[in-house]
């Protein structure tokens, strides 16, 4: 008896997906170990941990796949992309990747209403979610860096900035969150 739950489609979409979390995952390790390399151990410290977000993303997918009696098709994971030129440029990128990522995200959940799989849909909500989170964490990063001076931002800035990354919290609150009372 086939218990496959996934159309053919939703399957690959998700494991596209899936590699798409691992994928990002290697790049957030990769801009990790070039801010460790250049002396930034707190930008370090926040990209390793990003970079096992993006692990447990993936395998919530995976996870899920199995959970619907589909097959899992673990598939190779691209290099990562050169190193970044300077702080801005590294978050510049994560960000031009969470947007691409959000992009790919809400395919899948229009597909999943197209197909009317309601499962699908609700759990690729967490994931809507989450990838307003993750967008809105690097555009206050990019913020943070145009208040350091951006490009040209000095030592002492670059200095300030990475001590304040190791207590920098991995979620960004959400305007949905915000009330009269708790703005």
């Amino acid at each position: 008896m086939d218990t496959n739950r996934l159309s053919k489609t939703l399957c690959a979409a998700l494991n596209n997906q899936m590699t798409k979390e691992a994928y990002a995952s290697q790049i957030y390790l990769s801009y990790g170990s070039w801010a460790e390399a250049e002396g930034y151990d707190g930008i370090a410290n926040f990209l390793f941990r990003h970079a096992n977000e993006e692990r447990s993303h993936m395998m919530k997918i995976l996870e899920y796949i199995l959970e619907r009696g589909a097959k899992v098709k673990v598939q190779a994971i691209a290099a990562p992309p050169p190193d970044p030129a300077n702080v801005q440029d590294c978050f510049n990128k994560a960000f031009s990747h969470e947007v691409d990522n959000t992009t790919s995200i809400y395919k899948i959940v229009k597909m999943s209403l197209d197909e009317e799989d309601w499962a699908t849909w609700n759990f690729m909500q967490w994931f809507v979610k989450e990838q307003t989170e993750e967008e809105t964490m690097v555009m206050n990063m990019l913020d943070k860096i145009k208040i350091a001076g951006g490009e040209s931002a000095s030592g002492a800035s670059l200095y300030s900035l990475d001590r304040d990354m190791k207590s920098t919290p991995d979620d960004a609150d959400l305007a949905e969150s915000k009330t009269v009372e708790n703005p």
